[in-house]
């Protein structure tokens, strides 16, 4: 922990990830008594964190007896995809007209780092780095305070991506990257749009898929 800033904000980042990245599954409990050992805090921050979580849809707290990691919700990750893919493909097809090699730039960078990571057998790293790819566009927008409003409700898909990865596999993440990068540097608005499209809508297409080999994780209605 950080001193010098706010203690809960920095253990929701931690549950957060831990969440995201599956280390802690759907279903697993939480328990207070132990994060507060973990952490060596009391139980105010630790309350606040597991609040925050519950409020974006990552864990349930269930008074007087538990509190679990929530299930992947289904509808909710169906219209968090659906508000991503509305923000993201606006911000390509605007950003197209720019044609400004600093960004492009920084854009291949990105992907750069990820195509490192592709042949690895660790995921994290992988993700943690496909968000930074994102948030660029958002900072490049100028709606770097719509991201985190953006990402506060992306818990939901962003598992069911985590579940997909290993099928769709990283390679594919760094191509639609390509895609995407390609239309923004020819200045093409509807191409742009049309990556953003094909990359954000792989992993609802495999929703059944998904359901059907972690039927446990999910949850359908």
């Amino acid at each position: 922990m950080d001193r010098t800033r706010q203690i809960a904000p920095q253990i929701v980042e931690y549950l957060r990830e831990k969440i995201l990245e599956l280390e802690l599954a759907p279903g697993t409990p939480l328990s207070r008594v132990e994060l507060q050992k973990q952490f060596g805090l009391s139980q105010t921050p630790v309350r606040d964190a597991l609040m925050r979580l519950e409020e974006e849809g990552l864990v349930t707290v269930y008074p007087q007896y538990a509190t679990l990691v929530s299930k992947i919700d289904i509808n909710l990750a169906r219209q968090s995809h659906f508000m991503r893919r509305a923000v993201e493909q606006e911000i390509v097809h605007e950003l197209a007209s720019k044609q400004d090699r600093r960004f492009i730039d920084r854009l291949i960078s990105a992907n750069a780092q990820l195509k490192t990571l592709v042949s690895s057998d660790e995921y994290g790293d992988f993700l943690r780095h496909d968000r930074a790819f994102h948030y660029i566009l958002y900072e490049e927008a100028g709606l770097e305070d719509v991201w985190p409003v953006v990402r506060r409700h992306s818990g939901h898909i962003d598992r069911l991506r985590r579940l997909n990865l290993p099928n769709v596999g990283k390679g594919r993440v760094v191509d639609n990257h390509d895609a995407i990068i390609e239309g923004l540097a020819a200045g093409d608005p509807d191409r742009a749009e049309e990556a953003m499209k094909v990359h954000l809508s792989g992993t609802l297409s495999m929703v059944s898929s998904i359901v059907e080999r972690y039927p446990d994780f999910v949850q359908v209605e």
